[in-house]
């Protein structure tokens, strides 16, 4: 279902409308249970990220192999690394469990190396963070996933999504009830593809000296071996 009856018409008007291709928005989430809720709370975040103009792919951790467990051509890893290097902002969602993220939240990441040849496959890319939880409200997982994406080299966005109960929050038909917090999901995915234009724009925003200077001596080294 594509519709989205909870939105107000403030929300009328998509946020690219230009002749550019549309922002490129990554969905992870973090439970293979049949009816998973970082899934469905992920399914009703790209709904809106399309609203608002955005081209979304999610990725389906179901039989992906534990990190190491498998050579790096598996066709679960090379799917999770292509849809990387593809994207141009994320969104990670991933239920709370004993305290933290899911272990196969963790998982997707940890295939995901800091560098692939001279590609960092996620640094100076914009991320959404969610987290579900079957009792009351926390941001232990939301707090986690922030340290995470600034270790990956990520542009974290300043809002966030924390659904309590989530069972709660979710109709017969797999669709988020009309709510406050379904209102926050809302203001997160606006907010991250506003980031995501801004920083596709600018990508000297997130330009490193340090990473200027090791480039710039490679190619020297590079030129000084073509001429020995």
């Amino acid at each position: 279902m594509t519709t989205l009856p909870n939105l107000d018409t403030l929300l009328s008007t998509p946020l690219h409308t230009g002749p550019a291709h549309p922002p490129r928005i990554l969905l992870l989430y973090g439970s293979t249970r049949a009816r998973s809720f970082s899934r469905l709370l992920v399914e009703e975040a790209a709904r809106l990220l399309r609203h608002f103009g955005a081209d979304t792919r999610i990725f389906n951790p179901s039989g992906l192999p534990l990190p190491d467990d498998a050579p790096n051509d598996h066709p679960k890893v090379q799917e999770l690394l292509e849809l990387m290097q593809w994207s141009e902002g994320q969104v990670w969602c991933s239920p709370e469990r004993h305290g933290s993220m899911s272990a196969v939240f963790k998982a997707q990441l940890d295939w995901v190396p800091l560098a692939l040849g001279a590609v960092r496959p996620t640094q100076g890319k914009t991320l959404a963070v969610m987290q579900v939880s079957g009792g009351s409200q926390s941001f232990n997982t939301v707090n986690q996933l922030r340290v995470l994406g600034r270790w990956m080299r990520m542009f974290t966005i300043p809002n966030q999504s924390s659904v309590p109960k989530a069972f709660m929050e979710f109709d017969e038909t797999d669709r988020m009830k009309p709510s406050a917090l379904y209102d926050r999901v809302v203001d997160v995915m606006e907010e991250l593809v506003k980031f995501t234009l801004l920083l596709r724009e600018r990508p000297d925003l997130v330009d490193r000296y340090s990473e200027r200077k090791e480039s710039a001596d490679e190619l020297s080294q590079r030129v000084n071996q073509r001429s020995i």
